[in-house]
């Protein structure tokens, strides 16, 4: 995964709303902005705003219905995020660990 796609996840994740609008388009699996915009205290116009950032970070994919965009959930870029992370939470046990094992001889 590029460093940018990492930054484009944790950025698009950062917002709470987003965060929200996220976990309702997995709750929900394929739904319209309008539908999002009925549960959430927010306008539609701000749901699709937040829906475009999540969809450039790779977080959700638009499938045209009709007259409406119906979003679902794209795991592939938060799965990669997930693995950059957990590599780096792994540099810094290794990283302790040689610290620990310096202090203690």
């Amino acid at each position: 995964m590029r460093v940018s796609q990492v930054d484009d996840v944790l950025a698009a994740l950062a917002d709470p709303m987003r965060r929200r609008v996220l976990d309702l388009v997995a709750a929900k699996g394929p739904v319209s902005a309008s539908t999002l915009a009925g549960e959430l205290p927010v306008s539609r116009q701000a749901i699709v705003k937040h829906l475009a950032v999540l969809e450039r970070a790779g977080l959700v994919a638009s499938e045209r219905a009709g007259r409406e965009n119906n979003f679902s959930v794209r795991s592939s870029a938060l799965d990669a995020t997930a693995t950059w992370m957990s590599s780096l939470a792994s540099q810094w046990d290794r990283r302790l660990a040689a610290i620990k094992k310096i202090a203690e001889a």
